[in-house]
């Protein structure tokens, strides 16, 4: 028999989301452990948001990272090994920004100084980078709504912190926890070659590709995710594994 993981789950968002983009996880993982929501707040590099985070999580805790959040949770990890239980790395690249595209950034900067943070949004996250479904506006319409809540000056940060990304190679080399690196089988952001490359480097690294989702596979397949999250905490693994 498979003991139950009950360690706290830490949750934390990618770029631009809030609690929304994790709601169907927070429902149901929400039921038989304690959530805690991580935001990045004022920082704007992930190492600040970790920094600042780390002290106030508990001795002994899992965490789920997406995109963004997903390089705040490697960054826990490599803050606080002793406390990370185990780590599910939803769309996530561990590697800095190329200096191209961190370049081409700048003038989202200022395209969202005067009023046009929703042409960014659209730029950051196109509809390409999601599956062709009939739900995929509802997934669009609510990563817009979330970007607009959170607002200009959380985009600011949040980009900065996005471009100023550390390499975590090293860092994902070296733990020696059991990970779960989740993709969406059409997200073109972080694509597929680049999460097999990421379950490959660790030593308890596995890989799950959730079929018919792209980028935000949480909110485009959240029955999928949901189980494969459920699966992982509970002290299973996925069958496929990467060495």
């Amino acid at each position: 028999m498979v003991r139950s993981v009950n360690e706290p789950v830490v949750l934390i968002p990618g770029f631009m989301a809030d609690a929304r983009g994790f709601m169907p996880q927070i429902v149901q993982l929400g039921a038989t452990r304690q959530i805690i929501l991580l935001a990045p707040g004022m920082a704007d590099t992930v190492e600040k948001v970790a920094s600042d985070a780390a002290p106030n999580l508990p001795p002994r805790f899992a965490v789920i990272g997406h995109g963004l959040g997903g390089n705040i949770a490697i960054e826990l990890l490599r803050r606080r090994p002793e406390a990370v239980s185990r780590v599910a790395l939803i769309a996530t690249d561990p590697l800095p920004e190329t200096p191209q595209l961190a370049a081409a950034q700048e003038a989202l900067l200022v395209a969202a100084k005067t009023g046009h943070m929703a042409d960014c949004i659209s730029r950051m996250l196109p509809e390409t980078a999601l599956f062709e479904a009939p739900w995929r506006g509802e997934v669009l319409a609510l990563v817009h709504d979330m970007a607009s809540t959170l607002g200009v000056d959380q985009f600011l940060r949040q980009l900065r912190a996005m471009q100023r990304r550390p390499d975590q190679q090293k860092t994902l080399r070296k733990a020696n926890v059991p990970t779960l690196i989740m993709t969406g089988e059409a997200d073109t952001i972080v694509p597929r070659r680049r999460a097999e490359f990421l379950a490959g480097m660790m030593p308890q690294g596995c890989l799950e590709i959730i079929a018919e989702a792209g980028h935000l596979p949480q909110l485009e397949r959240p029955e999928a995710v949901t189980q494969a999250l459920e699966t992982f905490l509970s002290g299973r693994l996925p069958p496929l594994m990467l060495r």
